[in-house]
């Protein structure tokens, strides 16, 4: 569609607004609903703004709406509507586009748009219309709030909105080009602003309290309003020329004089051109040309000093992307009365409004009542009128509200994240770069503030500025700001007067930091440091290191107090309400491995004298682990939990190395790769500040090509800006005495341009440094002749040091922290031990290495980086050295060892211990073991658990039996000493029996045959028949095949199923030696092959004889009465039934249901019922009572159940 050819709609429309004869505007009946259409169809215009650009170029704005807004106005109806037209038409191109289009189509689009709004802007530059505007908001604003209606605020906002959208129009400075001194359309508009009253009503709107809801509007209209003007001449307007102006004038123009005196007397030195054709051919000696040969110039001599060899070239064409960024901002100097009226402005808003609006702008900020990026106009109005202050007549009271060390941080937060958004959102870097500016702007203008408060005459305003001060420099981020600041410039984005600004403002804050450092004598600053810590594997880890069990007496001592906590605790019936978790869900070890970390977790809390967290850590322990009541049973009662816990608190528990064993490892950490995750922490302190040493943080390359970049438009830069940079780097050579950080060659040639041009002498300081800086140079170089190779790089501070104290001197310095070179000698000796050395097994390579190394000493992280430089290996933690044993390979010769240590060992009470003590070549069980079962020397790990030998009986049990205090303790230790790595389940550690030992013991008989007669009495009959069964065809076929494997057990039956499903059962298949499944490989019970076809005989007729037996004694039993019965049994029964008795006994007495032992009779004794199971035994209320009793704690991978078995092995 032709956006020059209106559509049939939008005309009809238009014509139906009404027209214009003369200065009068005749309105039709419909003018109303045709605005409303106008306002629908601006609603639904498409991406490319046709409706916008058609009302446009028929210039509907000049020829209709504003004589409607101003003839028109008693109709408010229609003035609201057209108002509200007004507003939409004048909105910027940006909003309406998002952002300048990079499609030629839409950006020829944009700009059209952009042509229109420049109409608008200079049809609205009439004192008419901003009359009209005036007065309605005039009208509105003496409204009381009780008295505006909505439909009034809706109107001031769109006013303000109109005048915003004007004012925010750019210039269009090629049909314009205007001097200083004329009037632009922007200053027709502010002078008619001006005429109209408007600027009165909105000094009103930023200094009434009732009018805070406008802030924002005022300070972007004002901002609008000053964007072409400088603050500091716009200061001085009306008070003539300064002689400080004047002689800059003049420096100016002598500057523009001698350099037209230069070319005057470069032309008359020059030939005319009426000369010969063949005017010759020069050889110039010294200059070579492309070849070996001198360079032959076939022009006159006259043009010889111009001569270079870039002339014919074409120049390199840079890419779009990598060029400079241009400026934006653009200054000029308006009408006088234009100023003047501005500067009146200015006085009265900083007398009356500031720190008012100011104050509420910052609150809608904090409350994030603003739009996005609105901070940008409070930035601009804090340097403008701050500026202002300064230049005019410096009152500080009147920035009171922006001068404190809150603004500063505020101003700092805001500029480094405008940098970190630079460097992340790359689409909108340009953007972000000039919010950037702002910023930096506003902190300049903070920094000149109070550098002028300290020349005031007052007292009290000096020492605001030195409490200001001492904030400032005292905090590490805002020293740091500078810094960052220059090593993140890319002039990409940045623009040059970015660059100045940030190199003047770098200037002040030296300046500053340097005489208050002179002043003070010494300044304690704040310094933040960085500590890295490892990260822990497991919460408990620091309670473990920090609570080592403590000596007997110590806990004796300790006992009551914790004893009183548990019996007020245990009757809270609160404590389950919180419950704490027991193990790390987040750890690699699995949760049923943990219980030892819970009972140690425990134990910590006890002796830390936390009592309510250890029982509330017991119960949530019995939760998760109810088997085998570890932790008690579920129906403990509180003096059995007591009582547990001081057997948690006495017990010996096995505890993981704490901290002080590491520390040699973190000495040796520097040297090593860290695997475990590390962690920051910013540790803050003070220290006393050096100004040297914190200007040493500005020697790089990234801070000298910034000051060089914006050397090399000294012609265009100011005084003051030149003065700032020359400071600097004269900071840096002359009183850091590095002066070879500047010997650069594209430094070289700027100074050449500069000695070079004939108004050098308007730059007497540049000249001064650029003749110190040459002379240093020529000066090294006659002692040091790579330092015009040295030209060509960019240097750092190691690079100065070696150039002018000798190449080689940072090697032999002690006090340098870097690693000594490697020579080619030394590459080629590291390359010939790593070869040598990479394939030996049992040996670390990086070690050999040291130990064989014959030049200068070197760590072990020297090395192992310099083997991944040489390429000889692929990464750092090929090296890591491993926890535990280094050795990995078995050689033939240590395969041998091993099986000859388990022949000789074989036969002994604990194979594994004394093949781990005779072995030459030391590694860890779980490695001995793994090779063992790899060898086929052993079936399973249960045949290397250490045996247990019979105890000699104590004096006060018949039969040898060992009491439960003592068995506990025993197996406590045992397990202690076996501490296998692997360990397939907790049953198989209570099971010490090995029926592949020999002979069947007779404790053991006698015990699976009390077990197997309980299970008879369950009616368990069918199953040991079965089980008898498959223990004789096991036999059978391990004879016939002369060779043995492992048997499952296959229950096909649903009663053979339940059996084996029953805990007794699975006792009686232990006691015989039968192997349970393994964990998550296996299901069935298997007949282990290490059982010869003699002992499953054996077993077999241990379970026939309990069968018989029950036949023979079943019909006495029936018959006999229950005084003849005892005699029969006592004769029936086995010693391990008397030692079970003797244990019944025992534990009545404590519990106090049975008459102390001397009171008893032997016809008391002779009635005693004797549990005729173990089952009845466990299952029995005095077990249940006197289960804390019989014995400590055991090992955490042992169940108390299982105490009573292991007494009846020893009987």
């Amino acid at each position: 569609m032709d956006l020059y050819m209106m559509n049939c709609e939008l005309l009809a429309t238009c014509s139906a607004l009404g027209y214009l004869e003369g200065d009068t505007y005749h309105k039709e009946p419909d003018c109303l609903e045709s605005v409303k259409d106008l306002i629908r169809y601006l609603r639904h215009e498409d991406e490319t703004r046709d409706v916008r650009q058609q009302l446009g170029a028929a210039q509907i704005l000049q020829s209709d709406l504003l004589p409607i807004l101003t003839q028109h106005r008693q109709d408010k109806p229609l003035f609201d509507a057209v108002i509200r037209l007004m507003v939409n038409l004048t909105q910027p191109a940006l909003l309406c586009f998002g952002s300048v289009p990079k499609e030629p189509s839409f950006r020829h689009h944009f700009l059209q748009v952009l042509t229109y709004l420049q109409a608008y802007k200079e049809a609205f530059a009439s004192e008419k219309t901003f009359g009209v505007l005036s007065e309605t908001l005039y009208e509105l604003l003496q409204l009381g709030w009780e008295e505006r209606q909505e439909e009034d605020n809706l109107l001031i906002e769109r006013i303000l909105l109109l005048v915003r959208n004007i004012l925010h129009v750019p210039a269009d400075l090629d049909q314009q080009k205007s001097i200083d001194d004329d009037a632009s359309v922007h200053d027709q508009l502010l002078w008619a602003v001006h005429l109209s009253g408007l600027d009165d009503l909105l000094l009103f709107l930023a200094s009434s309290p009732a009018e805070q809801q406008w802030s924002l509007h005022v300070l972007e209209i004002i901002s609008l309003m000053f964007r072409e003007q400088n603050p500091e001449q716009l200061a001085r307007a009306g008070q003539g020329h300064l002689a400080q102006e004047r002689s800059r004038e003049v420096v100016e123009l002598e500057v523009l004089r001698q350099r037209e005196m230069a070319e005057k007397k470069t032309r008359a030195l020059q030939r005319g051109n009426r000369h010969s054709r063949f005017g010759g051919s020069y050889v110039v000696q010294g200059l070579k040309s492309i070849g070996e040969r001198d360079l032959i110039f076939h022009k006159g001599l006259q043009k010889l000093q111009n001569y270079t060899s870039d002339l014919g070239k074409q120049p390199r064409r840079v890419l779009k992307r990598r060029q400079a960024a241009q400026d934006l901002s653009v200054q000029r100097r308006s009408a006088l009365n234009v100023r003047l009226f501005l500067r009146d402005f200015c006085s009265e808003f900083l007398e009356n409004c500031y720190n008012r609006l100011m104050g509420s702008v910052k609150d809608h900020l904090l409350r994030e009542k603003a739009q996005q990026h609105d901070e940008t106009y409070y930035m601009w109005a804090l340097a403008f009128f701050m500026a202002f202050n300064r230049a005019a007549s410096f009152r500080p009271g009147l920035v009171s509200e922006t001068l404190s060390v809150r603004t500063f941080h505020f101003i700092e937060q805001n500029l480094t994240n405008y940098y970190e958004m630079m460097l992340t959102d790359r689409k909108e870097a340009a953007s972000w770069a000039r919010r950037m500016h702002l910023a930096l702007k506003a902190y300049q203008e903070l920094l000149a503030t109070v550098n002028e408060m300290d020349m005031s005459p007052e007292e009290a305003v000096r020492e605001s500025s030195r409490i200001i001060k001492n904030n400032i420099f005292y905090v590490m981020e805002y020293r740091e700001l500078f810094l960052a600041l220059f090593r993140k410039f890319d002039e990409r984005w940045q623009p040059r007067s970015y660059l100045r600004d940030l190199v003047e403002t770098t200037h002040l804050f030296l300046k500053m930091l340097e005489r208050f450092c002179r002043s003070r004598g010494n300044l304690m600053v704040q310094n933040k440091r960085k500590k890295r810590k490892k990260k822990k594997k497991a919460p408990d880890q620091a309670a473990a290191a920090g609570h080592a069990p403590s000596s007997p007496g110590e806990l004796e001592a300790t006992w009551p107090a914790l004893a009183e906590q548990l019996q007020c605790c245990v009757q809270n019936s609160e404590l389950s309400v919180d419950p704490v978790v027991p193990f790390d869900a987040a750890s690699e070890v699995p949760v049923e491995e943990q219980r030892a970390d819970a009972m140690v977790r425990i134990q910590d809390c006890l002796l830390a004298g936390q009592a309510r967290q250890a029982l509330t850590l017991l119960r949530s322990a019995r939760e998760v682990w109810p088997e085998g009541d570890v932790f008690g049973s579920p129906d403990i009662s509180p003096e059995e939990e007591i009582q547990l816990l001081k057997e948690i608190l006495y017990a010996p528990l096995p505890r993981q190395p704490g901290g002080e064993e590491h520390g040699p490892e973190e000495e040796e950490g520097e040297e090593e790769v860290e695997e475990e995750e590390e962690l920051q922490e910013v540790q803050v302190s003070e220290k006393e500040f050096n100004f040297m040493d914190y200007l040493k943080r500005f020697a790089c390359c990234t801070v000298v090509r910034a000051y060089v970049l914006l050397l090399r438009s000294y012609q265009q830069n100011s005084a003051y800006t030149n003065h700032c940079a020359v400071k600097m780097l004269h900071r840096l050579a002359h009183d850091l005495k590095m002066e070879a950080l500047l010997f650069q060659l594209s430094i070289f040639c700027l100074f050449n341009r500069l000695l070079s041009d004939p108004a050098a002498e308007a730059y007497k300081e540049l000249v001064t440094f650029a003749k110190y800086i040459v002379g240093k140079f020529f000066a090294l170089a006659a002692v040091n002749q790579k330092a015009f190779v040295e030209l060509l790089f960019w240097k750092n501070t190691a690079v100065v040091r070696e150039m002018t104290e000798g190449y080689g001197s940072l090697d032999s310095g002690t006090s340098s922290r870097r690693a000594p070179v490697w020579s080619p000698e030394e590459e080629a000796q590291l390359q010939e031990l790593y070869l040598a050395h990479k394939d030996v097994e049992g040996e670390d390579v990086v070690e050999a290495i040291l130990a064989r190394l014959k030049s200068v000493p070197r760590t072990r992280k020297q090395v192992i980086h310099h083997l991944v430089r040489l390429g000889l290996a692929d990464s750092i933690k090929d090296f890591q050295r491993k926890k535990g044993t280094r050795i990995v390979l078995w050689t033939e010769d240590q395969e041998l060892e091993l099986r000859r240590l388990f022949e000789e060992f074989q036969d002994s009470d604990d194979i594994l211990g004394h093949i781990m003590k005779n072995i030459t070549a030391k590694r860890s069980r779980a490695r001995v073991v793994d090779k063992l079962l790899a060898l086929g020397l052993v079936a399973e790990r249960r045949e290397l658990y250490k045996k247990r030998r019979k105890k000699p009986a104590p004096s006060g049990l018949p039969d040898g039996g060992t009491s439960p205090k003592d068995l506990s303790q025993e197996d406590l230790e045992e397990e202690e000493e076996e501490n296998l790595p692997e360990e397939e389940s907790d049953r198989d550690e209570e099971t010490g029996e090995d029926w592949g030992g020999g002979q069947i013991q007779g404790s053991s008989v006698s015990l699976a045959e009390s077990l197997g007669r309980g299970l008879r009495q369950e009616g368990f009959s069918a199953p040991i028949l079965w089980l008898q069964s498959c223990l004789s065809r096991a036999a059978d076929d391990r004879e016939e095949d002369g060779c043995s494997q492992a048997v499952p057990l296959v229950p096909l039956t649903e009663e053979n199923e339940e059996a084996i499903e029953s805990e007794q059962f699975q006792r009686l298949l232990r006691k015989l030696g039968i192997r349970p499944p393994a964990s998550g490989q296996e299901t069935f019970w298997r007949i282990p092959a290490k059982l010869s076809p003699t002992q499953l005989r054996r077993a077999a007729a241990s379970l026939s004889q309990l069968e018989e037996e029950e036949e023979k004694l079943q019909p006495e039993r029936t018959h006999a009465s229950p005084g003849e019965r005892a005699p029969v049994e006592e004769q029936q029964r086995e010693p391990q039934a008397e030692a079970l008795e003797a244990l019944m006994v025992a534990r009545k007495q404590k519990a106090g249901l049975a008459a102390p032992e001397e009171d008893e009779t032997d016809e008391e004794k002779e009635h005693l019922p004797v549990a005729p199971t173990k089952r009845h035994l466990l299952d029995s209320d005095e077990e249940e009572e006197g289960a804390p009793e019989v014995g400590a704690p055991r090992s955490l991978h042992k169940k108390k159940r299982f105490q009573i078995e292991d007494e009846d092995e020893d009987d």
